[in-house]
Formats: C-alpha cells, structure tokens, sequence
C-alpha cells in the first residue's frame, strides 16, 4: 500500500489523463490523502459443464460469453448437486452466471425458478438480461409492487421464472400461495441477490420471510409426493394434481435440495465475512460457499483515491473554520469528470443530496456555457415513480446521460456498465457497500477511478486519513437477528394465515418463536385449536407489517395546486423530511411543505425556491428497561440491554445554502414516537464524575460530545450506517444514577449493532477518542464532535471535555 498520495506512472498507468489530472489537482490542493492502486489481473476460463444444455449454451454465446470463469462453473456444480451455496465474490465478478446456469437448466427441465432481489430497479435488468438471451421455453416475469393487474395474472398463469422483491414475497406471494400453487409445486432454485443488502432488521425480516416461503414450498413438495405415490400404485390424480400443477419434467431430471421439490437456495452477494455463516443466518439452512479467493473474473486496474474536502473562509457558529461540504465537492467532481468525457456516477447518502448533487452540477456546466451536457445530468433515488426510474437507467446505460447523483437504490447490483468514474460522498457505512459502489467503475475492463470524499463527519475523516482502516481491513460480517420478538411476531402472524401453525413449525421459526407465539396468544392475535396455532381476527393487522420501516403506509408527498403524485416517503422519514415547512427537492426541482398530514397519508407541497434548506431538530428521552450484560473497567462501566426511546420532532431550521449557517428556527406539532430497542451504555463512577467537575471539566458538554463522535464511529466496528442508530447523553442519568452515554439501535427491539458495539467497545471508544484528538480544530466541529441530526442544536459541546472523558472511562 502506497504511504500517501503518490502520483506519475507507478500509481496512474493506464489511467485517463483526465484523471490524472483531476488527482495531481486534488493533490496540490491538499485534498488527497492518499492514493491506492489495485491493479488489474486476467481471468481464468473454465470448460461448460456437461449438463448445461447446448442451446442455452449457445445462447449465453450469442450474448458474448464464450466460456465460464472457474468461480462460475464452481457454483453452478454445487447448486446443481443439491447444495445450498453462496458466492462471495467482488462487484463486476459475474456471479449471476453462476446462479443462471443452474437455473435456466431447472426451468428448460419443467421446473421453477424464484429470484429475490432487494430492489425493484436490480428485478428490471435483470429481466432484460434473461429475455436478451432469448432462451426458448423460459418465460420471465417481475412481479412486484409495480406490476399491472394483468401483468400478474400473467405471470401467475405462465411464468416459470419469477423475479420478486422480498416485499412482495411477503405481502403478496406467500398469503396468496394458493394461486401460485402451480409455480411453487415445482420449485427448483431460490435465488436471493445481494443478500449483503439484507441486514439489521431488514435483513432480520427477509429472514423470516425466506423461513415462511421454506415451509410452503415443503408444504407443496408433500403434496407432489403424496401423488406421485398414488399414481405409482395406479390412482387416479384426480383434481389436486391439476391444482398443484404437477408434471413430469422433459428430458433431464432436475435436482432439489432437501429432497423432491424442496428449492435449493443460491444466495450471491458483495464479499461479506463469514458468508457461510450469513447464509445460515438468512436462510436457516447450511450452505457452501464459494468466496473472494475463489474469484477468477480478469478485472481492470482501479486508482482509488480519498478525498478530503478544503477548508473554506467560512467559519461555523463556534469559530472554527469549515470544510467544504462532500456534497459540493463531488457536485463539482461531477461536472469536472464529465467536461473530460468520463461516465461517472456520484453515490451520496441521501435523496435530497441526490437532487443536491445533480443540480449544482447542471448549474456549473450550463454556466460553462454546455447546457447540452448539463441536460445528460439526472439524479436517481427511490421514491421516484417506476417508470421515470427505468428510464434513467436506460439512459445511463445506453450512454445519454453522461452523469448521475444516486443513492444506494442505483448501488445493489444495477448492470450499467462503461462507467469511467465512481465518486463516493461520504462513507457508505460499511467496506462491502464501499467496494459495491466502487465496483460499479470500470466494468468492461478498462483503467477506473474511484473516489472517497470525506463528509464533515467524524467517521470519515478518520477513515481518510487512516486508510489501513479501509484497504487493510476484510468487509464486515452481516449482522442480523431472526429471533428479534418484534420481528419474528409478525410473521408467526403471516405463516398463521397461510397455514396453520404446528410445533414443528415453531422449530422452523428458531428457538424464540414458541416464546413469542404464547406472547401473541396471550395478546390475542393467535388461537390455540388441538394443538395448532390459527390466526385471529385481531393479529390480521400485524400480517401486513412492512419489512423496511414502521410498516406504516408510506407518505405521499402531492402537488397542490395540481394533485400531482411527486413521490413518497416511509412515515418515521416524513417527520423529518417533509414536515410543515420543510424543503423538499425532487429531480432538481424545490418544493415547499405546506402541510403534513399524518392522518391522511400525505404531504402538499409547492414548487418554490426559499434560497435556504431546512434539518429537523428532535428531543430524545430514553429509559432502561432491562439489562442484559455488563463489563466493569476499573470504576467505569459498560452496559448493553433494553431501553425504551421516546423522540418527538419539535421544530426545525433554516440554514444558508452556501454556508449551512442558521438563519432561523420554527416550532413543530407532531406527536413523540416509542421505540423499545436495545442500547449499549457507559457510566463512569461518582468520584471520576467529581474529579472531572474537580479539574473544571463541562460535563454535559463532555458526555455530548462523546456521545456525537461516539455514534459517528460506531460504523467503524458494526455493519451499521450512523443514520441506523441514535444515542443521548446525560450528566446525570435517572435509570443509572450516573454520568452516562447511551448508543441504541434506530428500529424495533434492536439490530443488532450496539450488540456489536458492546462486543468491540474498546476498539470503538478508543478510536472515538483518537478521531476527536486528531482534528485540527480548536473547540470542536462537524469533523469531530458536532452531529448532522443533533435534535439540540449541537449544544452544549466540549471537545477538550469529551477527551478527558473517554480518558478516564479508558484509564483502566
């Protein structure tokens, strides 16, 4: 690994000039902290396997793929073999040939094939790659909260190759099994992409789901044994045999899993740590896999650079001076890398910084006087609606737009190929999402560049001036919890109505489930009827739970003038996104909040320009409710267990475009929201409190700060975002009677990451306190201990507090 920045032959290659000198430039300015070159590697080929027939052979031929890589073939022989099976391996590796092989050859033989994808936008290429192949007898469908009524009766009646989100499976596929009864009686394969997306309680959800589809599928699998047995002793089939749809396959046999009928899952993902052990964890199923040291895809040379931002002449409300913010920075990357005729897309953290983004780099290429190339600039970010989204991804693929800001929603294994560039505004929150989007550049083969721009954010301005803690670290473990209560509730729910509910389904559901099913019955939502478990009444609403968020209907944000759907936003988001008075920017046009209503689903907006962007401030309130471990340093201890959140936005501020200075604040109504999770926390003992008070230290002011830089490292050790967790602070705390910082999960009954925290605490803390020491400011900034989401304004805030602080709580 090079030390720093290192520029000329050694390091470029092959690399564009362009981009040679957009580095030399970021390097004189003192922007690049340092520069990594990966170099690029030839393939290694592998022969077909036998069984794949000659004609999708012939057809993966025709679509420039002549033979398999070694990693490929690797897969497809464990999957063909009956064994659950994940591939681990890089972006841009190919591993949907892996999965593809096996499938379309179960599919040619009479069977079925379900794929699951985290996003609709992946469902939609990867349909295009399956009917490009024009493979005669697969007949591919996406089913999916975008598909027509017609569309879906299509699919139902013909499709054996169904391309689903995990949503759907779970509110629409499985409580309607019935009628897909013919699709799931002959299942082959299960494919789950991107399956590293599929983490926290989301992840913990999809698990469930795919424990739910295990069972019906089973279910059916019963039934098609039960009548091949009839009709071996000369039955008849009769009605139940045209209702499963069962028939003899063609001319090969297929193989399942765990015997006739049972689906063998292939799960592909990013390279994660521990995939075996991540499959298991999603599935409940063992697996083989097929990981990083596996790959033989050939892969082009990538110069990765981070970038840290310049200081500006401002100053921020405390004296110190400020950087330019990650946003600005890539915003003028953007149009700088497209001027030089290098594809790029820009990856932020957010939809309004995708809008923020795509804006300002139309408006500095139109002010260069190219308004051509200032119109082949779009944003790209979900709640858009389906058909601008497919779209905008036809036109980055086919070369009509020359530039794109896009959140994750364009990251999850979206093929656009071509891209020169990748520039990444702020820390993704984990290395697999990290190397995800860096994947995306150079995937025909050629020189990329890829770009880390450090936010004003205490994470990553460690991270880029600590590369080591990037390129010398493996990815993150996936880190999900199935037996959650919260999550697992809903769908002992689910699995109630689709079936009824047996003891040895419980065991299905993990060790938890029977705990919770008494739970439910006790709560009436469950019954209890000769030794079975049925849904009431009552438990119908839990069913249609959502798997992402609150399972609240989304918000939907209206034109008022015109009734025009804009887009919509998850409900907890709309509190802070598109409450009264709120900006709101879509596809580089502004709009302003005239109400939210919460009743009604819906906020109205007005197109209008304030001049200014709007941050909710929000009041925190928490309560320990159980604890469940703790580990003494010295007299300082820490602490993971139940607590019970309670937040409620209460006003919100503007601030100036250009600088992000507050130029007023106004009060909100809206309801405070419950959130029973899990935290980790740490008190130090009453006389280390008074020594501190002792030596003139600001405690409130310390613990503040601590717990901002606190929860901005956090991702450092869990496969966490910053925005997935929250903490508060207390001088004085009344559950523990002690100075005390609390870190807690931001989703029902926890995710998992203060688990991890608890379990890395000192790695955590200690680089919480080694990132505070090492910013160059004297009181204190967003770089180090000032917060983005601070619900108090970020005061009171000490820095040299904070220090002495996690000093003494590290002491011993």
């Amino acid at each position: 690994m090079p030390a720093g920045p290192v520029l000329g032959d050694t390091v470029l290659g092959d690399t564009v000039l362009a981009t040679a000198r957009i580095l030399r430039e970021g390097t004189r300015d003192g922007c690049v902290t340092h520069i990594q070159r990966i170099p690029g590697r030839p393939g290694r080929a592998a022969r077909w396997p036998d069984w794949v027939p000659s004609e999708l052979r012939e057809r993966f031929g025709r679509a420039g793929i002549t033979e398999p890589w070694e990693h490929q073939v690797a897969a497809a022989e464990h999957a063909r073999a009956g064994r659950n099976v994940i591939v681990s391996t890089p972006a841009a590796s190919g591993k949907s040939l892996g999965y593809l092989m096996p499938a379309l050859t179960a599919v040619l033989d009479g069977g079925t094939v379900l794929y699951l994808t985290p996003t609709k936008a992946l469902a939609a290429d990867q349909l295009r790659t399956i009917r490009a192949l024009r493979v005669p007898g697969v007949r591919a469908a996406v089913l999916d909260g975008d598909t027509p009524s017609a569309g879906r009766s299509w699919a139902r009646a013909n499709a054996n190759y169904l391309l689903t989100t995990p949503d759907t499976l779970h509110l629409a596929l499985l409580p309607g099994h019935t009628r897909w009864a013919r699709f799931l009686s002959r299942l082959s394969y299960v494919i789950v992409d991107e399956c590293h997306g599929y983490r926290g309680v989301f992840g913990s959800h999809v698990a469930q789901v795919l424990r739910r589809l295990r069972r019906i599928t089973a279910y059916y699998a019963d039934g098609r044994a039960a009548m091949a047995r009839s009709a071996r002793r000369g039955r008849s089939r009769g009605k139940g045999a045209a209702h499963l749809g069962a028939r003899p396959p063609r001319s090969r046999p297929w193989r399942a899993g765990g015997g006739e009928g049972t689906p063998v899952f292939i799960l592909a993902s990013a390279t994660v740590a521990g995939p075996v052990r991540c499959a298991a964890l999603l599935t409940g199923l063992d697996a083989v896999a097929v990981d990083a040291d596996a790959d033989a895809a050939p892969r082009g040379p990538v110069t990765f650079a981070l970038w840290e931002p310049p200081l500006t002449r401002l100053r921020g409300e405390n004296g110190a001076r400020l950087r330019r913010p990650a946003t600005t920075e890539a915003a003028r990357l953007l149009s700088d890398l497209v001027t030089q005729n290098l594809t790029t897309v820009a990856f932020v953290r957010s939809r309004r910084a995708a809008e923020a983004v795509a804006m300002t780099a139309r408006r500095t290429l139109a002010d260069a006087g190219d308004a051509g190339l200032a119109e082949r600039v779009a944003a790209y970010r979900s709640g858009y609606l389906p058909e601008d989204r497919r779209q905008l991804e036809d036109e980055l693929r086919s070369g009509r737009l020359a530039g794109m800001a896009a959140t994750t929603a364009l990251e999850l294994g979206v093929n656009i190929c071509g891209l020169d560039a990748v520039l990444i505004a702020g820390w993704p929150g984990t290395r697999a999402s990290l190397w995800q989007q860096a994947g995306r550049a150079g995937r025909t083969g050629g020189d990329a560049l890829a770009v880390l721009i450090a936010r004003a954010d205490p994470l990553d301005t460690y991270l880029v001036h600590h590369p080591e803690a990037i390129f010398g670290h493996p990815v993150e473990a996936t880190v999900l919890d199935p037996g959650n209560p919260y999550v697992l509730a809903p769908h002992l729910c689910s699995a109630a109505a689709e079936l009824p509910l047996t003891a040895a389904d419980l065991a299905l559901f993990g060790p938890e489930a029977a705990e919770v099913a008494a739970g439910l019955c006790a709560r009436g939502l469950l019954r209890t009827r000769g030794g079975g478990w049925y849904l009431s009444g009552r438990g119908r609403e839990l069913t249609r739970t959502g798997l992402r968020g609150s399972g609240r209907a989304p918000v939907q944000i209206v034109e008022a003038s015109t009734g025009r759907l804009i887009g919509t936003v998850d409900e907890p988001s709309a509190h802070v996104l598109a409450h009264t008075g709120a900006v709101y920017q879509h596809q580089a046009q502004t709009y302003l909040v005239r109400r939210l209503d919460l009743a009604d689903e819906a906020a109205l907006v007005d197109a209008a320009d304030p001049g200014y962007a709007t941050s909710a401030r929000e009041l925190t309130e928490i309560e320990v409710t159980g604890e469940l471990s703790r580990t003494a340093w010295g007299e300082a201890t820490v602490h993971f267990g139940d607590v019970r959140v309670t937040r409620q936005v209460t006003s919100f501020v503007k601030r100036r475009l250009d600088t992000g200075l507050v130029i007023g604040e106004e009060a909100l109504d809206l309801p405070p929201r419950t959130l029973p999770t899990r935290a980790v926390w740490w008190t130090i003992s009453p006389g280390q409190r008074d020594t501190l008070a002792a030596a003139g230290v600001d405690l409130a002011g310390a613990a503040h700060a601590a717990e901002h830089a606190s929860i901005a490292l956090l991702p450092l050790v869990a496969s966490c975002d910053r925005w997935d967790i929250g903490g508060v602070s207390f001088e004085l705390n009344p559950s523990t009677g002690r100075l005390t910082v609390f870190v807690y999960d931001g989703h029902p009954g926890g995710a998992g990451f203060a688990e991890r925290g608890y379990q890395a605490a000192r790695q955590w803390l200690q680089a919480t306190a080694q990132a505070i020491a090492s910013c160059a400011c004297e009181s204190g900034c967003p770089a180090c201990i000032q917060s983005p989401k601070c619900g108090n304004g970020n005061e009171p805030l000490s820095k040299p507090g904070a220090l002495k602080l996690l000093s003494t709580l590290l002491a011993e």
